[in-house]
This record gives structure tokens, C-alpha cells and sequence, in this order.
């Protein structure tokens, strides 16, 4: 008996009904962009949208937390809780990453939104199981058809931990297969007990 992934399953639908389930996670993101510096943040969300980012690099030791009851953003530059504060608008440019990603659509919730837009215009392929550093994944490769894309994305590869369905990478292209972002998701942790969990603000 095998437990390879089928070649019909939905690997983004599953994914999106584990997301629906959770109360909240926490991982630790690395992305690299082309002509970019890399980041690293320890990332928290609770549901119904509380985030809170911890900058590893660059920027070390800046804290982000938004709140979806205010819709505001709060960016301590040198640590949670400490002088100065800032209070800004989610669409400030000032804390957009370089790909234009905003911190209030940053989840795992909303990348599979995306996802989702672009299965629905194109074409959807199970590559098969591969490991992501510690973790067996399925490998799913998502491609838009040619046409305008929604989401500015053509082509997501996306690797779902076979245990939890969540994504433990994710890398993104756009027209012409240009590399957009690959971002690893580390250490992740779904359903953190209250008192375990980073304040948000």
C-alpha cells in the first residue's frame, strides 16, 4: 500500500480546506527574489486575519502586527513593543515587499486564493512526491493559460507537506516563465495553543 498522490486529486482544494480549519500557525518564512536581497521573517497568524511578522533579515529585530478590527498596521523598526511605533495603512508602500505583497493578504489562506485563480484559468499537473528539506511533499505545478492573469502570476509550483496539506514551498513565475519569488516555509506549527502564541498587538 502507497500513499503517492493520485494523479486526480486536488492537492489546492485540500489544502484550502486544511486552511479553513485551522485557528492559526506559525513558520518561519525565506524568500528569494530575483535581484533582491533574501528574507527571513518568523510569521504568525490567528484567524480571522491578526498577523504578526518578526524580522530575521534583513531589517533584524523590526516587528510588523496588523489587526483586522482596526485595518491597520503597526511597525515597531526596533522591536515588539519598544520606541518608536509606527501606525500605517496596509496599502503604504513602505512595508510592501518588492513583489507588491501587502502584510493583511499574506497568509497561507490568501496565496491559495490565488492559486485557486489561476487553476481556474489553466491547467493543473501532479508531478509526483519529492522531499522539501526534512519534509515529503507533493509536488504540484499550476500553469496559467496564455491570456491576461489575474494575479500577475503564470505559473505557481507549489509542494504540499503530505502530512498536514499545507504548502512548505512555494515559487511563482510570470510571463515567459520569469522567475517572480520561491519561498520556503520552515518549521511550521498549526494550531498553537494560546499561551504559546506571539502577542499581535
Amino acid at each position: 500500500m502507497t500513499d503517492a498522490p493520485l494523479p486526480g486529486r486536488d492537492f489546492v482544494s485540500h489544502a484550502q480546506a486544511r486552511f479553513d480549519a485551522l485557528a492559526n500557525y506559525q513558520v518561519t518564512l525565506k524568500s528569494t527574489s530575483a535581484g533582491e536581497e533574501p528574507v527571513e521573517v518568523l510569521y504568525a497568524y490567528r484567524k480571522p486575519g491578526f498577523v504578526r511578522m518578526d524580522f530575521v533579515h534583513p531589517h533584524s529585530g523590526a516587528t510588523l502586527t496588523y489587526s483586522p478590527e482596526t485595518g491597520k498596521v503597526k511597525l515597531w523598526p526596533f522591536g515588539f513593543d519598544t520606541f518608536p511605533r509606527l501606525t500605517l495603512s496596509p496599502d503604504s508602500r513602505i512595508i510592501q515587499s518588492p513583489q507588491g505583497h501587502r502584510v493583511d493578504h499574506s497568509d497561507i489562506g490568501a496565496l491559495l486564493v490565488n492559486v485557486r485563480e489561476v487553476q481556474r484559468r489553466g491547467d493543473t499537473q501532479v508531478v509526483g512526491d519529492e522531499t522539501v528539506g526534512i519534509r515529503r511533499a507533493s509536488h504540484v505545478v499550476v500553469t496559467c493559460r496564455p491570456g491576461p492573469a489575474a494575479t500577475g502570476v503564470f505559473r505557481y509550483e507549489l509542494w504540499f507537506d503530505v502530512s498536514h496539506g499545507l504548502p512548505v514551498k512555494v515559487a511563482s513565475e510570470g510571463a515567459l516563465r520569469a522567475p517572480i519569488e520561491t519561498v520556503l516555509m520552515e518549521d511550521m506549527r498549526i494550531d498553537v495553543p494560546e499561551s504559546q502564541l506571539r502577542p499581535f498587538g
